[in-house]
């Protein structure tokens, strides 16, 4: 629900926006599309959680959640129904199916999977994306969304790299991607909690500059 002034949206955004124009015209909220964003993405995560065949379906719900994921801002501005409740409830929303699905890749693969470990580094993962997601929703609150807005490029945002869980998951490679996301997002963690606090120190040497 961020706002992009100074470009262009990325491309799932726009065809999000094109999806939900008809829905402008309905008694769907966007706080209820939040809700099938998220019903989508905890679906996935369970069914990751069962591995085998279920694991492929799970990842194709979870791309799905994470494209429904646009939907409820795209309408939330259609509409003119922005608040900061939904605001709120969509990135909590997002990362909870988010946290999720590392929780469900680590439990799916099982204990023969990177020597055992696969379901210690799905919950550690899941647990530098819980954090991140907490550290960015008070980043936004304080210092307004642009202060979390992601770079993007051709129309693609960093984000985007999860649409790719999908045929990771179908070419049988979510323990390779799992052990790549369990060193990634703990440093991104720790680059979005430093980002957070060289902030807070930035105001308060303002604030004491003041006379």
């Amino acid at each position: 629900m961020t706002g992009r002034m100074n470009k262009s949206p990325p491309w799932d955004q726009r065809i999000a926006r094109a999806l939900v124009r008809p829905l402008a015209a309905t008694p769907v909220t966007p706080n209820q599309v939040t809700t099938l964003s998220l019903m989508l993405g905890v679906g996935g995560a369970v069914l990751l959680g069962f591995g085998a065949t279920a694991a492929y379906w799970g990842a194709f719900l979870y791309m799905l959640a994470q494209f429904v994921d646009h939907m409820d801002g795209e309408l939330a501005r259609l509409t003119r129904q922005t608040s900061e409740f939904g605001h709120r409830y969509d990135h909590i929303a997002g990362g909870i199916f988010e946290t999720g699905l590392f929780c469900g890749i680590g439990i799916g693969l099982g204990g023969n999977a990177l020597g055992g470990w696969a379901a210690t580094l799905g919950f550690v993962t899941a647990a530098a994306v819980a954090v991140t997601v907490t550290i960015r929703l008070v980043i936004s609150q304080r210092f307004g969304n642009d202060a979390i807005e992601q770079p993007s490029l051709l129309g693609f945002e960093i984000e985007d790299i999860m649409y790719l869980v999908g045929p990771i998951a179908w070419m049988d490679g979510l323990a390779v991607f799992l052990l790549l996301a369990s060193v990634g997002l703990p440093i991104y963690m720790l680059a979005t909690v430093w980002g957070f606090v060289r902030r807070q120190r930035d105001i308060q040497h303002r604030a004491d500059a003041r006379p």
